[in-house]
């Protein structure tokens, strides 16, 4: 089964994309196969992947994730198959509903009905992707481009959405390839959000979509150091409705049991209760990004 890291890109670099690319060779030479790039307000995650896919061949890169709000699908879209195209096949388009008090403080405004709004991005990117060509006329997007919208150079692109909710599961089982929650823990995966966006692909005849458990993790020896760290980390989750739904379905007292932390073979093992509830693919968050953290993460990544 595939799965990958979360790459940290370091802001104080000297050059963000050359450290970028030096931190995914290394993690590739060290058997990783795949990076994902979180998308905030610094680096903007599909360009830095297209150019991290151009430089360690083999390497899978995608965006983990991407928010919609203030970005339209046409946009999206050609970033994504200029994407896949740089990297020969190996771009995955991670997207998000966005987190609503980040985005309306950075853009000043905001965006009603988001899973209104998701069905219409993703609905935009389909037509593209999946026929080359797009006319349409929504509610909150439009998109009827007199030029091509096609790139070549590429492969299908997997797009996968950050829901978590049953609605954005709903949305995403009939559109999207997959889910990629973050901070869903096992329960949480194997008894809601695995049948509700399987049932929702199969209705729509889609192919079975893959789950993506996105897990924060810390491999050390010191476990009750690293849970501690872990709650440090994670304590902003709580506050957040969405994620507060999740850590309530989860049945547990704080955010960062929902963390895998401890040695290589205590994460190892909290991995596999991923695995066992039904996830297709778990890809590890750096809780740190210290040298050595990161190193041990991806050795623990290699191995599985």
């Amino acid at each position: 089964m595939p799965t990958g890291i979360v790459l940290r890109v370091n802001p104080d670099a000297a050059n963000v994309v050359d450290d970028a690319i030096a931190q995914a060779r290394r993690a590739h030479e060290a058997g990783v196969r795949h990076v994902w790039l979180a998308q905030q307000f610094d680096i903007d995650a599909i360009t830095l992947s297209a150019l991290i896919g151009a430089a360690v061949p083999g390497l899978g890169v995608g965006t983990s994730v991407v928010p919609i709000n203030p970005r339209h699908p046409l946009l999206v879209a050609s970033a994504a198959q200029t994407a896949q195209a740089a990297s020969h096949g190996r771009f995955s388009l991670g997207l998000g509903l966005g987190a609503h008090h980040p985005e309306r403080q950075a853009f000043g405004t905001d965006w009603p009905k988001p899973v209104q709004r998701l069905r219409e991005h993703l609905t935009v990117l389909r037509a593209i992707f999946d026929d080359g060509v797009v006319d349409y006329r929504g509610e909150q997007f439009s998109a009827a481009p007199q030029w091509p919208v096609h790139v070549g150079g590429g492969t299908p692109i997997p797009v996968y959405v950050a829901a978590m909710g049953p609605a954005a599961l709903q949305v995403t089982g009939e559109l999207a390839d997959g889910t990629m929650p973050y901070l869903a823990g096992p329960r949480t995966v194997g008894e809601f959000i695995v049948p509700t966006i399987s049932a929702a692909a199969e209705a729509a005849g889609r192919a079975q979509p893959r789950i993506i458990a996105m897990v924060p993790a810390l491999v050390s020896d010191d476990a009750t150091s690293a849970r501690e760290l872990a709650a440090e980390r994670l304590e902003f989750y709580q506050s957040i409705p969405s994620y507060q739904k999740v850590i309530a379905r989860e049945g547990v007292a704080n955010v960062a049991d929902l963390a895998a932390v401890g040695s290589a073979a205590q994460v190892r093992a909290q991995v596999q209760t991923y695995r066992d509830a039904g996830a297709t693919d778990v890809v590890l968050s750096p809780l740190r990004a210290e040298p050595a953290d990161l190193e041990a993460l991806w050795a623990v990544t290699a191995e599985l």
